[in-house]
């Protein structure tokens, strides 16, 4: 039943993803301009790739079926795709998807309306064979094979072949150590199908696995290859999951390789390696200059531009007659080992020596092979951020050069991803202490996770035999393929790397955001307010800690394979260091909202870095922090020293609250395939109960739970995941079935006694029913609202009508902090107080405005403005620390903490959005 219901889901979803051109367009409702703009300051005036973006529409305004034309400042329109990407209740739009070509894009901010785009000279086509996929884009010819082993037979370009028999490549060894036999592995594939055909993008998704000499799959990948119009560029987005045993499978390269036929003599052969700053290394296959004898300036200045050489008859006769003395160089590399050193050797060929031709510090990723006839260049997305990464031409000096992007270098040691300690002892058993209770040391029954949470009290470290597996985890690069008629320019090639280096992005400016009431705009977010001395206080610490962590990031050298993308968790004052060692402190794999701080800030500001912070953040976290197959598949991993490290697999982590901003604002099909993979993950909930670690009190007469005997559902770290879920979902496919399960969920809780009060719900995973627990002690958790609970009732409570739920939450918001009597009165109890004031503030002022409670405004400001905890005193600058204390110099701010940074941001951004006027006042 789950299955088909899956499957259902996603057939809603493939069905409606294009918005068809030959619907007629509708008319155009008096709404304010829609303003699209590009993410980083300055116009874009030639750009080579094409892009995608996302649009947020106001309720009621579109509806399904309305077709959108893009207009720049000067008035000119600009051929755009349109795909609707989700949908409000009422059906109308609420974000759709488009894409532009390549070509001449400035005049921004730009207008999209409604009204028929405007036709590409050149549009995208798409043929389907019986055998194989052709593309078309006007300028290239791509031949996609519907089996075998490569993803791309072959690349034409003016009816010659560019680029052959591109295919995915690697290497494994049984032990990590060098010299261990090394077994190389080829991709095979199983599925290919066409997602979009055009007229701007299409879009081709290959599915399969990595196959070995003697049979064995594994690794299964997805790889989507991307067309635009008019475009001689591809964009490969390739993602792989690991499903191999650590302790034996150990990973000694990945790649993605071609052929390129070489048709020129090879003084006309050229090969191009991008570096930095702009920075070109440009040699030929046979150098014509720095010869004893000269060919003639003409020549030399030729060869340098990567243009044909004047006839070889016109040279001088004695450089011309000896040419065959000048070697040939074959074999060329570029090695990124780590983020700060890479160097570039060449060689004649195999069986003789490398010759070192170069170092320098970070290259952006671009490579060229080819000729004056045509050739290709290729390149990868934050290749050196994702080290070790490496870039290899061979046999550029025969008939057919070869081209490989590594995404795991080959020269580096194999990749380890086993569990870093041995378990210390802590096995699944053990007697438990003498433990204090009123007063008294009493004698408790043995615990099988006593000595695992001993150790967490101290490392803060939930560790479990087989639980810090990577199985199941996986990551993406993105590879993009120029095929060209010629060797490029110098400026044109370097320009182009610096496009593949970090794409531009166009986004929505934030008025429209916020008009559209984009992911609770004007609810849980509104425009940066600096009206008042307090409240010009809150933008500046808002401001200064997306800046810091854009600092730390390149400070803490937080890159890597594995790595890029996460920040780490909590620092160490006395090392001056983050806390990358100690358990659960070292990397945030989302903890406290991290994601919903950095993009809810992007939302209100537009600010570019925190936009790529979170971007990067969705990348690494979507892939390495979820599990997407095995036994965890749906789950997500706590922080931890290893980003699967920890025991703790839950929802929270997974969840689609923090992924949603990525898919909706860049439509990025990685992303959306997140996504719906763990629509229906509450599933898992019933295979491990995320308490089994929690210590029962012997004073009452809760039982040790164990998988089997329930399934319940906590309600901040489960509930408020799945309902992102669900919301996720429905709004993507307009599924009623969807919709269904979470407005019986909300009724479930509305209509609870205890409301959000109760903090575990019995929950059936088959019908996805929530129910109160007979005789449950009604409390408050700080985790209930710290993992996206009250960003995605916000939403949800204006979008489905069950006012017993909307009152249930007013009602946890206004009795959160209140007094024993007026707890006693409406819960028949009274509850804790929960820590974290400063966080809950914003579950406050939500109440408070909803139910017009001018007291309960005025107390969540007090807890706004509560003094920090542990003497964390935030002042706004860093201090400078050097010599023998650290590594390297920094700049240091010991008061930050991540958890504090998200949850204060969100705070601070929720409460001077809702009672701006309040948090002025105090």
């Amino acid at each position: 039943m789950n299955q088909m219901i899956t499957r259902n889901i996603w057939q809603t979803l493939a069905g409606s993803l294009l918005v068809m051109s030959s619907l007629s367009a509708a008319p155009e409702p008096v709404v304010a301009p829609t303003q699209i703009s590009w993410l980083e300051e300055g116009n874009i005036s030639d750009l080579k790739l094409g892009s995608a973006f996302g649009v947020p529409w106001p309720m009621g305004v579109y509806p399904l079926g309305t077709e959108f034309t893009l207009r720049n400042s000067s008035g000119q329109f600009i051929p755009l795709q349109t795909w609707k990407t989700a949908t409000w209740p009422d059906g109308s739009l609420k974000w759709t998807g488009h894409s532009i070509a390549p070509g001449a894009v400035d005049g921004a901010p730009f207008e999209i309306l409604p009204g028929s785009p405007v036709a590409h000279s050149s549009p995208v086509s798409v043929e389907e064979g019986a055998d194989d996929i052709v593309v078309d884009t006007g300028l290239i010819q791509c031949r996609i094979p519907l089996y075998g082993d490569a993803l791309i037979a072959e690349v034409r370009r003016d009816g010659a072949p560019i680029l052959v028999d591109g295919h995915l490549t690697g290497s494994r060894q049984d032990a990590p150590e060098r010299g261990a036999p090394v077994e190389p592995f080829f991709s095979q594939i199983e599925s290919v199908i066409v997602e979009q055909t055009g007229p701007i993008r299409a879009v081709v998704k290959i599915d399969g696995v990595h196959q070995t000499n003697a049979g064995r799959e594994w690794l299964p990948f997805s790889v989507r290859l991307y067309f635009h119009a008019g475009s001689d560029s591809i964009r490969m987005a390739h993602t792989f999951i690991f499903d191999g045993d650590e302790r034996t499978d150990f990973i000694s390269s990945l790649g993605v390789r071609f052929d390129v036929p070489m048709r020129d003599e090879m003084y006309n052969r050229h090969v191009r390696f991008a570096g930095q700053e702009g920075g070109l290394w440009a040699e030929a296959v046979q150098g014509l200059t720095g010869l004893r004898r000269d060919p003639g300036e003409l020549v030399r200045a030729a060869q340098i531009a990567g243009q044909r050489v004047p006839d070889i008859h016109t040279w001088s006769e004695r450089v011309s007659t000896r040419i065959h003395w000048v070697p040939t160089w074959g074999d060329f590399t570029l090695s990124q080992p780590n983020a700060n050193g890479f160097s570039i050797r060449k060689r004649t060929k195999d069986g003789h020596g490398w010759i070192p031709a170069d170092q320098g510090g970070r290259a952006v990723g671009l490579g060229y092979v080819g000729g004056v006839s045509g050739g290709v260049a290729f390149g990868m997305r934050d290749f050196w951020q994702l080290h070790p990464t490496q870039l290899d031409i061979r046999n550029a000096n025969t008939d057919t050069a070869q081209a490989t992007i590594w995404i795991w270098s080959p020269d580096v040691s194999p990749m380890d991803i086993r569990f870093y300690h041995d378990g210390m002892g802590q096995e699944r058993s053990g007697p438990m202490p003498e433990v204090m209770i009123d007063g008294i040391e009493t004698s408790v029954p043995d615990h099988p996770y006593q000595k695992q949470n001993d150790a967490m009290e101290l490392t803060y470290e939930d560790y479990e035999p087989g639980f810090g597996t990577p199985h199941g985890v996986a990551r993406s690069t993105d590879i993009y393929l120029k095929v060209c008629a010629a060797t490029p320019m110098r400026e044109s090639l370097a320009a182009y790397a610096g496009e593949v280096s970090m794409p531009p992005q166009l986004v929505p400016v934030p008025d429209t955001l916020l008009r559209a009431k984009a992911f609770g705009g004007g609810t849980v977010w509104s425009l940066p307010n600096r009206s008042t001395a307090a409240l010009a206080a809150i933008e500046d610490r808002l401001d200064w800690s997306i800046q810091f962590y854009h600092n730390e990031v390149e400070q803490r050298h937080w890159y890597g394979f594995w790595d890029f993308g996460d920040v780490m968790h909590t620092y160490d004052n006395d090392r001056h260091v983050w806390r990358y060692d100690v358990g659960g402190y070292a990397w945030d794999n989302s903890e406290l909202s991290t994601d919903l701080w950095l993009w809810y800030s992007f939302l209100r500001t537009g600010d570019a870095k925190a936009f790529r912070l979170a971007e990067a953040m969705n990348r690494h976290n979507r892939d390495v922090d979820i599990y997407h197959s095995g036994r965890f598949a749906g789950f997500g991993t706590r922080h931890n020293v290893q980003h699967w490290g920890c025991s703790a697999k839950q929802l929270r982590i997974s969840t689609c609250m923090n992924r949603r901003f990525h898919y909706y604002l860049t439509t990025d099909e990685r992303t959306g395939d997140v996504l719906q993979e763990v629509v229906d993950a509450a599933r898992q909930l019933a295979q491990l109960n995320a308490r089994r670690k929690v210590m029962f009190n012997p004073k009452n007469s809760k039982e040790f739970f164990e998988p089997g005997e329930g399934c319940r559902i906590s309600i901040g770290t489960d509930y408020g995941a799945t309902l992102a879920n669900w919301l996720t979902a429905w709004e993507r496919t307009s599924d009623p079935e969807v919709r269904e399960w979470i407005e019986e969920s909300m009724r479930a809780i509305g209509n609870s006694e205890g409301g959000f009060f109760i903090n575990r719900y019995n929950y059936e995973p088959v019908t996805r029913e929530l129910s109160a627990p007979a005789g449950e002690p009604l409390m408050v958790s700080h985790l209930s609202i710290m993992f996206g609970l009250p960003e995605v009732v916000a939403e949800v409570v204006e979008l489905i009508d069950v006012p017993e739920f909307k009152e249930a939450w007013i009602q946890y918001g206004t009795l959160l902090y209140a007094s024993a009597d007026a707890q006693n009165e409406q819960l028949g109890s009274t509850v804790k107080n929960p820590s974290f004031k400063v966080a809950h503030s914003r579950v406050m002022a939500y109440a408070a405005v909803q139910s017009g409670n001018e007291a309960l405004k005025i107390a969540a400001a007090e807890h706004f403005v509560t003094p920090p905890s542990k003497g964390r005193v935030p002042v706004l600058k860093t201090n400078f620390i050097s010599g023998t204390a650290v590594l390297n110099p920094i700049e240091e701010a010991a008061w930050v903490t991540t958890n504090d940074s998200a949850q204060w941001g969100l705070a601070a951004m929720q409460v001077s959005a809702l009672i701006p006027e309040v948090i002025s006042e105090e």
